[in-house]
């Protein structure tokens, strides 16, 4: 197998698949179509910057879980939990793939109201009727296993320590690029600035390069930009760039034992970070930013992370910042879930857009999902109708109450 180069031009000027945007969406689909042995058509991946730099991809907290409230999110971060255990195994047991490192420090919903511990108890339920192993804790319980929270007005909390934690994802990024590039897929430098389309099928692309590429199957995979993308093809997205504020401290006081994922009843979250912590929020004013914007906006830290985290465990009453980012989530303004899968009228369209911060986790499962569909014409593994765009024209949000 020949690696294809990194180049601006394409070398071909007809491709089965185009997809635009190679950060950690569009790479997974090229990967999976490139090791399916039941597809063995071109590929071309149109990335704008391959220093990925601006990307949700390297600006992410890499984490995973499985408390969701619907069946199909439940189901698709269980595969990616798989993946990632099994990384080496899925890349065909090539010795020079590592291992992706995990660490199972798994994640802590706190409930402060009645309603929001019904909701907890009812996604526990369906949560363990698809194999997770979450348990719905008391605050004598959670206090026994944790005592270094204030637990002052918990009602309860949704625990999980199984497939729950942090992964080591920009290995898996970076493999996901180097197989598909063995695999024969292209990677070039540049930036779709149209799309041609008829009333049935998309056509083609033009590069600002200004060539034009015919494409037999186009990939929406343009993270926050991907409203732009669509709009090229006539499509609207409810897709926007927001905000999310990352610190990583150091305590003078470190805790005896890893911190779960907290999801405090303010918004903020806290876990482990190897030796540190990694804390972070949306802001309470939450609009959509330019896309290069990363700018920090206030103090975030002073004014509600610190004052959070140190409230919940007073331990955090003397930390230091060591590094902090701001990164931008692909924000789905309707109802904060994946839209995947093909355009309702026009099916050579597909979309894998809108994670709205679940994008690392659902990565495995998009990509196995959109190569199926466009090998198959049919999910075969996981059904991701449920995702599709049909919800976006009609205007029906799809309902998930376990949104960070």
């Amino acid at each position: 197998m020949r690696l294809q180069p990194v180049t601006g031009e394409p070398l071909l000027s007809s491709y089965d698949v185009v997809i635009i945007g190679g950060a950690v969406m569009g790479s997974s689909v090229a990967w999976f179509l490139s090791n399916n042995p039941d597809f063995d058509g071109s590929v071309l991946v149109v990335e704008r910057d391959p220093s990925y730099e601006s990307t949700s991809t390297t600006r992410t907290n890499s984490c995973i879980r499985q408390q969701f409230s619907n069946e199909v999110n439940i189901r698709i971060s269980q595969f990616g939990a798989q993946f990632v255990h099994n990384f080496r195994a899925f890349m065909d047991n090539d010795p020079e793939v590592p291992e992706l490192g995990f660490d199972g420090f798994g994640y802590m919903y706190l409930a402060g109201s009645e309603a929001f511990a019904d909701t907890l108890r009812q996604s526990q339920a369906l949560q363990e009727a698809w194999g997770a192993a979450t348990k719905v804790m008391t605050p004598a319980e959670i206090q026994d296993a944790y005592p270094f929270y204030n637990l002052e007005g918990i009602i309860c909390g949704s625990h999980n320590l199984i497939d729950e934690g942090y992964f080591d994802s920009g290995t898996m990024f970076d493999w996901w690029r180097r197989k598909a590039r063995q695999n024969g897929v292209e990677y070039i430098t540049n930036e779709a600035v149209d799309i041609a389309n008829n009333a049935a099928r998309a056509t083609a692309i033009t590069l600002a390069s200004g060539q034009s590429i015919t494409a037999g199957t186009i990939v929406n995979a343009a993270g926050p930009r991907a409203v732009e993308v669509a709009r090229m093809a006539g499509f609207e997205l409810p897709i926007e760039p927001r905000r999310r504020y990352t610190y990583v401290f150091d305590a003078a006081e470190p805790l005896d034992r890893p911190l779960p994922l907290t999801i405090d009843t303010t918004g903020v979250t806290c876990r482990t970070d190897g030796g540190l912590y990694m804390a972070g929020a949306p802001p309470d004013d939450d609009p959509a930013v330019d896309y290069d914007d990363f700018a920090f906006v206030g103090d975030m830290w002073e004014d509600k992370i610190w004052p959070s985290i140190a409230t919940r465990i007073p331990a955090f009453e003397r930390v230091k910042v060591v590094n902090k980012w701001v990164g931008h989530y692909a924000f789905n303004t309707l109802d904060q879930n994946a839209i995947v899968g093909p355009h309702h009228e026009i099916e050579n369209f597909i979309f894998v857009n809108g994670f709205s911060g679940h994008g690392m986790q659902q990565s495995p499962a998009m990509g196995r999902g959109v190569s199926e569909w466009i090998t198959y014409g049919e999910y075969r593994s996981l059904d991701l109708s449920a995702l599709g765009y049909h919800r976006i024209a009609a205007n029906q949000p799809f309902l998930e109450t376990a949104i960070i």
